[in-house]
């Protein structure tokens, strides 16, 4: 009877070692992905070119994210300027010096219901993934 404790016990932590990182690696991921995402969307919005970020481009970044297995309805944008003014309209750019910000979020989705097998309590069930970045506007008229 011991031995076969021992061995379900042992079988246990064995299959919590070999399968925790993988699941701790779609979390890291994820939020590489979303920032590197807020980071473009940054890059382009705030060039001499743009000044602001429309709803095409977020669109458009919706459907790049999509492409790496998140749901685009999942997604919610930010997009705000640090002086108040509205950030998205291209017919009243940024002008340069004028901080452009992004938040992006995403849903945990679940990743963490393996903790509770194990006895930690995972983070509330509403919980979001986040990315933000702000980058000054080089947009000159």
């Amino acid at each position: 009877m011991k031995s076969i404790l021992v061995f379900v016990l042992f079988a246990t932590i064995l299959c919590w070692l070999m399968f925790s990182p993988i699941y701790k690696h779609v979390l890291i991921v994820r939020q590489a992905v979303l920032q590197q995402e807020v980071d473009y969307l940054l890059e382009i919005g705030a060039s001499g070119k743009h000044g602001y970020i429309s709803p095409e481009m977020v669109e458009q970044s919706r459907q790049r994210l999509a492409k790496f297995g998140m749901k685009p309805e999942g997604l919610i944008f930010e997009v705000a300027s640090d002086n108040g003014e509205q950030a998205t309209n291209s017919t009243m750019p940024l002008l340069r010096g004028t901080g452009l910000i992004v938040l992006l979020s995403y849903p945990y989705e679940g990743l963490f219901q393996l903790d509770r097998l194990i006895g930690v309590k995972p983070p509330d069930e509403n919980g979001r993934l986040r990315a933000t970045g702000i980058k000054m506007s080089e947009y000159v008229p």
